[in-house]
């Protein structure tokens, strides 16, 4: 019988020097978004760019971040699970960081719903399909492009009714059945009004 006292576990292998300074030195991202294959891909993709990504896909996650980290950088899913709003977490980041740069992701793309996230704290907005080069891209933008072109065109009616109803999505925090109470249209219509314009 041995009465040896138990061997140690051996320890872990020390980290190569200068390890904890090199990831310091990485640009921290934080990933908003409660598709988690998107979210997956677009973690790796900017982890391969040279990021430390995290990733949330609720308001309650991205607070629980918080507590912990302040990234650099935010892309921001404008549309989560349970009719929940992206602004929320825009509004949150900023407040937390001013100087955060937030790009805005959605398949509804509007002016309404563009100026709300630029007005609490976005630096960019963009319409999906976005891939990496172009959330990159928008994350220099912060200053805004005084080239980009303005067109005459005209609105349609139907492009006015588009902008009235996401208006309206944006200011019940993407709440479907009040927005269908508030335009006085039934919930089953507005659902079917909104498959139809996404963009996937």
């Amino acid at each position: 019988m041995d009465t040896s006292s138990p061997r140690p576990p051996p320890s872990a292998p020390a980290a190569p020097p200068g390890a904890n300074a090199q990831a310091a030195d990485k640009p921290l991202l934080l990933i908003v978004e409660d598709d988690e294959a998107f979210a997956r891909t677009l973690a790796r993709s900017f982890e391969r760019r040279g990021y430390r990504v995290l990733q949330a896909a609720s308001l309650p996650e991205v607070e629980a971040v918080l507590t912990q980290h302040t990234p650099g950088y935010a892309v921001v899913d404008l549309k989560l699970k349970g009719d929940a709003s992206g602004l929320a977490c825009v509004q949150k980041l900023h407040a937390a960081s001013a100087g955060m740069l937030i790009v805005v992701l959605t398949g509804f793309a509007s002016i309404a719903t563009a100026v709300e996230a630029v007005k609490l704290g976005a630096c960019h907005y963009l319409a999906k399909p976005s891939n990496t080069d172009d959330i990159e891209a928008a994350f220099g933008l912060k200053a805004g492009d005084t080239e980009v072109d303005v067109t005459n065109r005209s609105s349609s009616l139907k492009t006015l009714e588009w902008e009235r109803i996401h208006e309206v999505l944006a200011e019940t925090g993407f709440n479907i059945s009040e927005t269908a109470r508030r335009l006085g249209m039934h919930r089953r219509t507005l659902a079917r009004k909104l498959e139809k314009q996404q963009v996937s």
